[in-house]
């Protein structure tokens, strides 16, 4: 099977475009460092512009974008409430930027009993009306710091224990006990 001088030419000129690099905007270097509680930590940054992501990487890796105005919006991971912090950067083209953020975390655990001995029960969280989740009874789960309202059940029975104050670096066991 033979082909035309021009079906040649249209395969490299294909094959040049391909090569083209995507963006002819000069590009500067985003990394980002999370603590917890001033501990180093995980989590993951994602790189925005009018609302919608032009990167994401896990945080200690070096992300590479277009020069320019952006919201970096670092998530920090295994944290039960999802807390994020956003901040506007300005990258400049070959010039490295690094985001830092420190997330104020403290623990939260569930301790369930009935008649004396422990049982198997949840406690919802909630924060301003919202319900983040729910803890297994001896689970525990770090959480932003900050106002929780808590509901203890236990098979068809439940307990309010009201709003609970988490503070940084807190470790709070939420008794319950039913008989």
């Amino acid at each position: 099977m033979s082909r035309s001088p021009l079906t040649f030419a249209c395969i490299w000129a294909l094959l040049l475009g391909a090569s083209a690099p995507v963006s002819a905007e000069p590009a500067g270097h985003v990394t980002c460092e999370i603590t917890e509680n001033g501990e180093t930590a995980t989590g993951v940054i994602s790189i925005q512009r009018d609302g919608k992501e032009v990167a994401t990487s896990s945080c200690g890796r070096e992300l590479a974008v277009p020069a320019g105005e952006y919201v970096a919006a670092l998530r920090l991971d295994g944290a039960f409430d999802g807390p994020e912090q956003r901040q506007s950067i300005q990258v400049k083209p070959g010039a490295p930027h690094t985001v830092k953020v420190d997330f104020a975390t403290g623990v939260l655990v569930g301790r369930i009993a009935s008649s004396g001995r422990r049982a198997a029960g949840m406690a919802v969280i909630r924060r301003r009306g919202q319900q983040l989740g729910s803890l297994g009874s001896g689970v525990q789960a770090h959480v932003s710091v900050g106002t929780y309202r808590v509901l203890v059940r236990y098979r068809t029975q439940e307990k309010d224990l009201g709003d609970i104050t988490l503070q940084a670096g807190q470790h709070l066991t939420l008794d319950a006990s039913f008989e």
